[in-house]
Formats: structure tokens, sequence, C-alpha cells
């Protein structure tokens, strides 16, 4: 079962002379991207010893003839091979060369010292809901409506000629792709699977991801810490980041828990965002949030199955916004906005068309509290405002105020 990837149509073609990096959480489907994308390259995964050692024995005059244009897989294994690349590329002996790795610390320090300036970035992340929704197999699918936000058309152009509601099957497809999305998350292994081993395999995931993406990040003699922390810091998911209460619940250290904190950003764990850095209407809280970057994972760390909560779908939803704009390479900045009086704003995008304000409820009812705090920055930003959503539960698009305030169901959002 193959979802379609939109990253598969940012990433360039083997016709076109470049140098890319694929990097990414593990098992977020880097290698059935690159497969699918490049049939015509040899593949070479360097997990295998035999094949690291074959690579290191290739001199770097002859590799362009004898390794050529590739799909090198886990490349920071050997890191040897920077260098020859670079020196085939720069020579023109190759044209192309796509590396994979989920390592992002061990292969950004390779690509800076060795092909700086060469190379084209681009990460993958768990499916999409837009992804999950597409039909099996597909070739295409059409971008999520969260994209039409970014455009330059305004928020009540965008939503004229969109259904407020979708039929019974339209509707039922759409939550079938939610709800799978708010209880398992986005990683592709995970679709053929029953929910019992759906719920083993996170946990398989867990063990895999200490032993061989931690231990490329640090070398800990002792995981039990760590394993303690990771746990801890998913129960905050969607909450203020507080170091000196994460370390004490872990039983480390500030700076403990700082780094081991990175450890999880680094491997695609968690994204810490941040505060909207200017005061618009008042002081400001400089604290940034966490959010785990799957649900399913989070769901598995944290031990809630079944559970519905509000930081849960918080995070789901910030999922699904953050995947798109890193996934379409849109130039667009994403923070929440909180006061030291109390106004507070779950998402504030800066855009190239002026902010966009998000609201997230998890409920199907929205009351006029819900856009209040919108509402007061949008009287401030004037003409840098662009629109505000509040997504949320329900089944109707409807414009909530001005200035181009609107309700959007999650469901409809983000397919």
């Amino acid at each position: 079962m193959q979802k379609y990837r939109f990253l598969s149509a940012y990433i360039p073609s083997s016709n076109r002379r470049s140098l890319v990096l694929l990097t990414g959480a593990r098992q977020t489907g880097k290698t059935t991207l690159a497969r699918a994308k490049y049939p015509e390259l040899r593949y070479i995964n360097l997990d295998a010893p035999e094949n690291r050692e074959m690579l290191r024995k290739i001199t770097t005059p002859v590799w362009a003839k004898t390794v050529g244009n590739a799909v090198l897989d886990e490349a920071q294994k050997e890191p040897v091979i920077f260098e020859k690349i670079k020196y085939a590329y720069d020579e023109k002996g190759i044209s192309f060369c796509l590396i994979l790795g989920s390592s992002q610390i061990l292969l950004l320090k390779k690509i800076r010292e060795s092909l700086a300036g060469r190379v084209a970035i681009f990460e993958l992340w768990p499916l999409l809901m837009s992804e999950i929704h597409g039909e099996d197999n597909a070739t295409e699918v059409k971008p999520p409506l969260l994209d039409s936000l970014f455009s330059k058309k305004t928020f009540d152009e965008v939503f004229e000629n969109v259904p407020p509601v979708l039929l019974d099957m339209e509707d039922s497809k759409a939550r079938t792709a939610e709800n799978y999305m708010f209880k398992w998350g986005g990683m592709p292994a995970l679709l053929p699977l029953s929910d019992d081993e759906k719920w083993k395999w996170l946990k398989d995931y867990e063990y895999t991801y200490l032993e061989r993406d931690l231990s490329d990040l640090a070398r800990l003699e002792d995981l039990e810490p760590f394993t303690k922390f990771q746990r801890l810091s998913a129960l905050r998911s969607g909450k203020l980041l507080n170091y000196s209460e994460l370390a004490r619940d872990a039983s480390v250290s500030v700076d403990t828990a700082r780094r081991y904190l990175e450890y999880l950003r680094l491997s695609y764990q968690v994204m810490l965002l941040q505060p909207y850095y200017q005061n618009i209407t008042s002081s400001v809280i400089k604290t940034p949030k966490l959010y785990w970057l799957d649900v399913g994972l989070l769901r598995r760390l944290s031990g809630q199955r079944e559970e519905f909560s509000g930081e849960i779908y918080e995070t789901m939803v910030v999922n699904e916004i953050f995947k798109w704009i890193k996934t379409a390479q849109k130039n667009v900045e994403i923070f929440f906005y909180r006061t030291r009086s109390g106004l507070e704003l779950d998402l504030l995008l800066s855009t190239e068309n002026g902010f966009i304000g998000i609201e997230i409820k998890g409920r199907e009812m929205i009351v006029s509290s819900d856009i209040r705090p919108m509402r007061e920055i949008a009287s401030v930003l004037k003409k840098k405002w662009h629109g505000g959503l509040v997504v949320y539960q329900g089944n109707e698009i409807r414009k909530l105020s001005e200035p181009g305030i609107w309700a959007v169901p999650s469901r409809r959002l983000f397919i």
C-alpha cells in the first residue's frame, strides 16, 4: 500500500544537475519515495557493512565511473563518501546524487564540511492527512485547502467557492482520514496493520529510535533517564516548555534536560514553537511551546491510546500546518502569541501576504470568546493582517467576523 507523497513533486528530477539531501525521522518513507522517484538510479544502502567497505575502497578519481549518479541511503554511516561525491560533482563526472539519512546532526555536519553550497536539503515528515485521504497508489493528490490560505487571495475569496458542508460520503471519507490521523499519526508502515499491530509497531519504534538514532547523536551509558525524559516530554505536548520543571520530574539537571530535548529535536521527534517576538498588544512571553511531531508516537509514549484531549488535538493541527509549510517549501514563519496580560493566540503565521491568526478548538461549537484575541490582534496589525481561522471539529465552513475571520473544520482544512 503506497500513498502519494507531496514532497516528490518538489525534489528535483535526476536529469537536473543537482546534489540532494533527503532527511527526516526514521520510517517516514524516505527510501520508498527515493526508489519510486528515481527508479533509473543505482541504489546503495550503507546500512550494509559490505556496501560501506566497497565504497571505502573506491578511489576518488574513479568514483564517477564506478558509482555514477546514484541514491546513497544512510550516507552518514560512511563519511568518507562525501569528499568523493564533491570531487566527482565538481569535475562533472556525476550530475546527480541523492543522499538519504535519518541522522540530521551527522548528515548536516558532513554537508557543512564537504558539500556546503552544493546541496539542496529536503525533509520528509510523517504522512499528511491529505496524503492519507488520497487513494492508494495515486500518482497525484490535490493540495489541501490549507495551501490556498498562502495565496494573495483574501480569505473571503478563498472560501466563497468552497462548499460550506460536505455530502455524506465525502464527509465520511474526510472523517475517516482525520480519525486515523488523530489516533495513529502518520507513520506509513502503520497503514496495513491491525490496531494491536499498530500499537506494537509504535512500541518497537521507540526501542529502535533509542538503539539507532539516539546512538548516532549521543553515547549514553544509561538510557533510562533519557527514556523517562522522553515520556515526560510527550505528556507536555502542546504546553509551554519549562526546563526546570521537566528536569525536576525527570530527575536530571536543567543542562541535561536541554541536551536531551535537543536530541529529540535533531532526530525529528519534537518541535519547539517559538513565541512571536514583537509586542503587538502588550508585553509578550518568551517561552517556547513543545509539540511532539507524530500523534501516534505521542500516544504510545504518553500511554494515551484511546483518550481524546485538547492537547492531542492541538498537536495534530499544529503538526499538519507545520508539515505542509515545510513540505511545500512555503516562505512562512510559524509562531504562537501570548502576552503577560493573558491574551493568547494558538498560531500566528507570518506570510508574504500578511499575518494569519489561528485558534484551535477541539470541539464542535464555537463561542464568541474564541475570536476575541484574533480581533484584537487584527485591529492592531491593520493592513498587515491577512485573515484568521478557528479550526474546530464542527461541520461547517462559515464566516465568523471581520476582518476575514472564518471557522473551518480541521478535516476540511487538511484535505
